[in-house]
């Protein structure tokens, strides 16, 4: 009898504000709020975004779960080292280019700026909580979409 798995369902983020973290990444990543996530008409009261709330990919999922206090990483240096971070990739430094300037405008916040090493072409950024995450150059892996 072959060994037994569990499978990853989301990666979950913590956040002074779910709402705007989970609104950050939607316009990040272009995912969907899963059924009854959805940011309520304005001026109408949040219960959810005071909470936890998933955006769906076909693959793995984001959640994004309210705290009262949380401290900023202070990558790469300091007492609080990034404890989780999201790499994601792009296909040519021309799509680098675009997603930098992009990300900036969605609020993302420069941490690092290594897009012109010749080897590994990337962005480090911290989203509005205050997590690392990084955009880079790669081609797609055989077998991945």
């Amino acid at each position: 009898m072959s060994p037994s798995y569990p499978t990853l369902r989301q990666v979950v983020l913590d956040g002074r504000s779910a709402r705007e973290l989970a609104e950050f990444y939607r316009e990040v990543l272009g995912l969907t709020y899963r059924p009854g996530d959805e940011p309520p008409p304005p001026g109408e009261p949040d219960p959810a975004g005071e909470d936890w709330l998933v955006l769906r990919n076909p693959g793995v999922s984001i959640a994004f779960q309210q705290v009262a206090d949380l401290p900023e990483a202070t990558w790469p240096d300091g007492p609080y080292p990034q404890m989780l971070h999201l790499d994601t990739t792009v296909g040519s430094a021309e799509e680098l280019a675009a997603q930098h300037r992009r990300l900036l405008g969605l609020g993302a916040r420069l941490l690092l700026d290594r897009s012109a090493d010749p080897e590994e072409q990337l962005y480090v950024y911290a989203d509005p909580a205050g997590h690392p995450f990084c955009v880079f150059v790669s081609a797609p892996v055989a077998g991945e979409s």
